[in-house]
């Protein structure tokens, strides 16, 4: 059992797989019992999984203190609370998905579940990579803080902007490269049925396919952003995977009770935008104050007030607002005929 006691990325073999084995046993439990059978999920029952996940993350920060230190432990309660909050625009984007390929809420379970698939296993890589990079060159550090705070500046000046779906190349780069059905067939994602010119049966995907590939692409580009914020938080790799997948986890399991109240959350992004100015800038402010960091416990304090302030901000503009509607292109996704994908 000596393996066990292997160091990888400065943590023992048995830390990760004791966490990966943890991920594994509540994903099983989500689909294989929770969700065993398509169904609608509700405000109710979406508060009930995601507060599960919350008081999991959230617990796992105690098994961060007893093996770590309460330093540690600080370290990823921040970067737990940055990556979820971080994450909510990643929500707004998922709602646009959904809608404009009219994806029934009773399948909408089914493509999140396999998308955190694919983000545990691409938040891996590029942790893997980063940990690596900032490893051998520190300097990096600088580079990523520099490119946060450049990140939510802009952010200040773009809040408001719309996402358009009907304009992503993606899409028509898969419908011209593959057989895309019109209509949804369950929860599968490909189907055979004849070919409408040659009657032999073909694989189609189905827009459940499509949903789901644009929502790893866009989860990969919000990664962009929110990996180099938890390494300025902390460099540890074990911290920064264990506090994005539990954030992560938890966050898709409130996208149900959050996609009919995003609208209440309008203003969320400008403290976002400040926050990632503040993460970006911690690095800097230590150097200049002679700190060997930034006390964690102030970190976790500042983006708690930060937040907090714009939660509040939000709830107090929006009072009374009506969400809006979809717009008449994500009424009707799939309603012009789709390409011949070329040979």
């Amino acid at each position: 059992m000596e393996f066990l006691l292997l160091l990888v990325l400065g943590k023992p073999l048995w830390m990760w797989l004791l966490f990966l084995g943890l991920v594994v046993a509540l994903l099983t439990f989500d689909l294989g019992v929770l969700h065993r059978d398509d169904h609608e999920i509700g405000v109710a029952e979406s508060l009930k999984l995601s507060g599960m996940y919350i008081a999991l993350g959230l617990s796992f920060a105690g098994f961060i203190w007893w093996q770590m230190d309460a330093e540690a432990t600080a370290q990823y309660l921040t970067a737990f609370v940055v990556e979820k909050t971080l994450a909510m625009d990643n929500i707004f984007v998922i709602a646009l998905i959904f809608g404009f390929f009219a994806i029934p809420r009773e399948y909408q379970h089914r493509v999140l579940f396999w998308g955190i698939l694919g983000v545990i296993v691409l938040r891996g890589i590029m942790i893997g990579l980063g940990a690596t990079i900032v490893d051998q060159y520190h300097w990096v550090l600088y580079i990523f803080a520099a490119f946060l705070i450049l990140t939510g500046i802009k952010m200040l000046f773009v809040a408001n902007k719309e996402h358009k779906i009907e304009e992503n190349g993606l899409i028509r780069f898969l419908k011209r490269r593959m057989h895309v059905t019109e209509e949804i067939h369950g929860h599968a994602f490909f189907v055979r049925k004849p070919h409408p010119e040659t009657g032999r049966l073909t694989r189609f995907a189905t827009p459940l396919f499509l949903a789901l590939v644009l929502i790893e692409v866009a989860d990969l580009v919000f990664a962009v952003d929110s990996v180099p914020a938890v390494f300025t938080i902390t460099t540890d790799p074990y911290i920064v995977y264990t506090s994005n997948i539990f954030a992560i986890l938890g966050l898709r399991a409130l996208y149900f009770a959050l996609a009919a109240i995003l609208h209440r959350f309008a203003y969320l992004r400008y403290a976002l935008s400040l926050l990632l100015v503040f993460i970006g800038s911690k690095i800097f402010v230590a150097d200049l104050m002679g700190w060997e960091k930034f006390p964690p416990a102030w970190s976790l304090g500042i983006t708690f007030a930060i937040l907090g302030a714009g939660v509040a901000f939000s709830l107090w503009k929006t009072g009374g607002r009506l969400p809006p509607a979809l717009p008449e292109p994500l009424a009707k996704p799939l309603a012009e005929p789709l390409p011949e994908p070329r040979p």
